[in-house]
């Protein structure tokens, strides 16, 4: 292992799960740009970032449950389609290049985005909630295995823009993820093996550590900032990587 390499990733990782956990998002998505940035294949950086993140969402379930911020019937309304889909989409993966769906990813991310900032900023939106829990997993659980990440973004945001409470959601939101990446991460090893074992490491040793702080935040910041948050998060993520493949 080298060592300089896995402190690198553990500070990625820490990073990484301290958004992740305290917004609902982005372990995934930070830590996937920089294993495609390094040259890694789309399926080889899912099947890495997904390996870590076993542990990582495990903690941050366990933390979030331990705070009470999970709904247990969200949480099975979205992990039991989310595997499903997580499955499916770990398969194509390993066989098909995963690049062709993203912009349409990232532009629905982005118009979520601002609709999240949107109700924070006070803005009255449709007061209709999100009745089809089981399909928004299925899509995020499937996204998110093509992509290396963005069961967060997917789950949270469009919860939360529709109406959600900030802290139920990102903690049912959290667990929920733990069982899609077992699911996701097993398929992929079973297809194309697993690599990089020092970057797994890496990632997974700060992510955990950051896991515990991260629920605490969620459960103490208030819901106003925590929506701002999210949704300059997403709209900067999104907007970024369409910038990015327009001018590359």
């Amino acid at each position: 292992m080298v060592w300089s390499e896995f402190f690198s990733f553990a500070l990625v990782g820490l990073l990484a799960q301290l958004v992740d956990g305290a917004l609902g998002m982005a372990y995934g998505l930070v830590s996937s740009s920089i294993l495609l940035a390094m040259g890694l294949p789309p399926a080889v950086a899912s099947a890495t970032v997904h390996t870590a993140e076993v542990m990582t969402t495990g903690a941050s379930a366990a933390s979030h449950a331990w705070f009470g911020n999970v709904r247990w019937r969200l949480f099975r309304q979205l992990a039991i389609p989310g595997a499903i889909g997580g499955i499916l989409g770990a398969t194509v993966l390993a066989n098909v290049p995963g690049e062709i769906i993203r912009p349409y990813v990232n532009i629905y991310l982005l118009i979520l985005g601002v609709m999240v900032l949107l109700r924070a900023l006070g803005k009255r939106l449709s007061r209709h909630q999100v009745h089809h829990n089981g399909v928004l997993g299925f899509v995020a659980g499937l996204l998110d295995s093509i992509g290396g990440g963005g069961w967060g973004p997917l789950a949270t945001s469009t919860l939360i823009a529709r109406g959600g409470a900030v802290r139920g959601t990102i903690g049912s939101v959290n667990a929920a993820e733990f069982v899609v990446t077992v699911c996701v991460a097993a398929t992929l090893a079973f297809h194309i093996g697993i690599q990089h074992w020092s970057i797994v490491l890496g990632l997974l040793a700060g992510g955990v550590i950051a896991a515990p702080v991260a629920a605490w935040l969620v459960r103490h910041l208030p819901e106003k900032a925590v929506m701002i948050a999210v949704g300059t998060l997403i709209v900067l993520i999104s907007a970024g990587q369409l910038l990015h493949r327009w001018l590359s």
